[in-house]
Formats: structure tokens, C-alpha cells, sequence
């Protein structure tokens, strides 16, 4: 008889801001005590045994419900969760001179201010150009303390077309770490959004599943079937009302691909020129053609979702010091807040 494995499914392909495995295993009753490094070894194909250590080392390992060490001997009907990072990629990654915006950088972390347009991760129709290929190519020739060679690990995802913070490890124990806390929600993340209407109450909560729109499987929707999709809480409050459109922070409690995004639109608040969600044309608002005029050259100015990865907190994986950065929104859809803030001005004096 095998051991039941009762969850073993990677999130990557649906969470783009949480790149891990998470796995729970039940221990057959006839398994002969065993010391649970080597045992998961076994179970898992594919993971190193350091691997495994690293991940036990940093309390990334529950048995029963407790943190374990690495020379715990299994044993019969143990429940087992394993937290890991991304496995492997299984295609090459090349390196290239992708040009990108470092905020910090020490020997265990890189912090950059993405660039709307930048794809993170290679993928189906985006395999060179992203910034893990400008990663690579950063790193190609240089090496830690410890002599060995740099390699840059993502630990979250933010959409091509959103700009802002991403944090990177720059070594595997870095990442296990990082997943860590990117999995047990206590990463601080704030974005700033320009949606469509305005709103009654300053501050809320959108709780909702999330899955792939059976219609559409490039977006993300709310599914009412709480079986279904993954578990997604996003809190907002209003920072700025223009009239016919808001700026808002959102407080991602998950990271579910497109949460933002898909949230918004479910309470009928879709992200400004967000093609994807509904976003791209004149939801409120006048048909005179000064104001749509106004809207399109709007759209000119900023030709993506409005979305900014403002902050972004964390605990250091080696030291524990907890570090914050914050980055400027920038110059597309600030002048796109500037001329909305114009045009409410004008609106009101008239």
C-alpha cells in the first residue's frame, strides 16, 4: 500500500503571486519508522535532499501540526504538510540584457520596481524578453560570499501590464523562507488602482473564489460555488473620488492570479482601460464628445490596466529585520491622475 497523498497540486499554474507547492501527505499504516528527511525524498520525485532540509530548517515542514527536524523518525498515519518553493523550470532559461529598476539589494534578496509591459516569468508566447531572462544575464558572473554562483528565485508575480514592487531571492534558502511568509499572508503588499464609479463607503472587503472563466480562460472570475476556485480576500478603501472614477488601495490579504483585477469588476468597479476585465471603454460618465474625447486621450496616456504594486514589507529570511519600500506611482498613470483631477475641478466650478 502507498502512502495517500492528499494534496499535491503546484499553484503555480494558477497563482502568479505565489510560486510554491504546497503538499500534505498521509503515512501509510504499514510504514516502518524513518527519518522524515530521507522519507520525503522518497515521496517527492524530483526534490533534492538539501532541499528538503533547507525547507525543514525553515519551519516550512508541519508534522501533525508542529514543526519537525529533519532526523524526526515517520512514522504510521503521521500527517505531513511540505511547503516548497517552484520547482525546476523545464525549459532553458537565457540569459539577455533585459534592463531593470534595482530599489535594494543585499546577499539574500534583490527588491525591483517593475515596469508596466516587463513579463516576469518566461511563458506559452513569452520565452525570451522577460525579466527572469534579465535576471539571469544579471547575475551570470557573479557569486555570493560563499563562492558559489548567484541564482535569482521568484517568489511572487505581478501581471505584465501592472507596475511596482517584486521581491527576489538570490538563493534557495532565501526562497523557502520567503514562500513561507508569502504563504501564511504575512507579506505586506498595497496597490494603488484607478477604477470606474464612484463609491458610497470609503473602505470594504471583497471575499470570493477565484477560478478561470469557463468563457474566457485567459481572465479570472467569482465563482458564488465555494467548493470551487481558490479562497481571495481583498480589502479596499477609497483614497481619491474624481466623479466618474476613484483611486483606491488595495490590501491583498492572498495573491491570486488577477485578484485585483477580477475583484473589482465582480462589485462592479472595473480597473480604468483594463482590457481584459471590461475596463477599456466609458462605463460612467456623459456621450458628449468632449468627454469621451477626454477618456480616449486618457487611454493614450496610459495603454494598460491602472494598477502600481505601491508597497511591499517583508522580513528578512537571514536577519528578521523587517523591511518596507514603497514606490512612487509612475509618470503614465500619475498624469493620467493629474488630468482626472483637473477635470473633476473643472467640473465642480462650473
Amino acid at each position: 500500500m502507498t502512502d495517500d497523498i492528499l494534496q499535491a497540486n503546484p499553484s503555480t499554474q494558477e497563482d502568479e503571486n505565489e510560486l510554491y507547492e504546497h503538499h500534505r501527505i498521509l503515512v501509510d499504516k504499514g510504514q516502518a519508522m524513518l527519518r522524515l528527511d530521507k522519507y520525503l525524498q522518497m515521496r517527492l520525485e524530483g526534490i533534492s535532499r538539501n532541499k528538503i532540509q533547507t525547507a525543514v530548517k525553515a519551519g516550512c515542514v508541519l508534522v501533525n501540526g508542529q514543526t519537525a527536524k529533519s532526523n524526526y523518525k515517520v512514522k504510521p498515519c503521521d500527517q505531513i504538510s511540505v511547503l516548497l518553493p517552484e520547482p525546476p523550470h523545464d525549459f532553458e532559461l537565457v540569459p539577455e540584457p533585459v534592463p531593470f529598476d534595482i530599489v535594494y539589494e543585499d546577499n539574500d534578496v534583490l527588491v525591483i520596481n517593475k515596469r508596466a509591459g516587463l513579463v516576469v516569468h518566461p511563458g506559452y508566447g513569452n520565452f525570451t524578453g522577460t525579466l527572469l531572462n534579465g535576471l539571469v544575464y544579471y547575475y551570470q558572473d557573479k557569486t555570493g560570499d560563499d563562492g558559489k554562483p548567484v541564482v535569482p528565485y521568484l517568489v511572487h508575480r505581478i501581471d505584465k501590464d501592472t507596475s511596482g514592487l517584486l521581491l527576489v531571492a538570490k538563493n534557495e534558502e532565501a526562497q523557502v523562507v520567503l514562500a513561507k511568509q508569502f504563504f501564511e499572508h504575512t507579506i505586506e503588499r498595497k496597490y494603488n488602482a484607478l477604477v470606474w464609479g464612484s463609491f458610497n463607503d470609503m473602505q470594504g472587503t471583497i471575499v470570493g473564489n477565484l477560478e478561470r472563466s469557463p468563457s474566457d480562460r485567459r481572465v479570472m472570475h467569482v465563482t458564488t460555488d465555494t467548493d470551487r476556485g481558490k479562497h481571495a480576500v481583498t480589502h479596499w478603501n477609497v483614497l481619491e473620488q474624481f466623479g466618474y472614477v476613484t483611486l483606491v488601495e488595495c490590501v491583498l490579504e492572498t495573491g491570486r492570479t488577477h485578484q485585483i483585477r477580477a475583484h473589482m469588476q465582480h462589485i462592479g468597479h472595473p480597473l480604468f482601460n483594463d482590457a481584459a476585465y471590461g475596463g477599456d471603454r466609458i462605463l460612467k460618465g456623459t456621450t458628449f464628445s468632449k468627454y469621451k474625447q477626454f477618456v480616449e486621450n486618457c487611454f493614450t496616456l496610459l495603454p494598460r490596466q491602472a494598477l502600481h504594486a505601491l508597497v511591499l514589507g517583508f522580513d528578512h529570511p537571514t536577519t528578521g529585520r523587517h523591511l518596507h519600500f514603497e514606490a512612487p506611482i509612475p509618470a503614465d498613470m500619475a498624469s493620467v491622475l493629474d488630468k482626472w483631477r483637473n477635470y473633476s475641478h473643472s467640473a465642480m466650478s462650473e
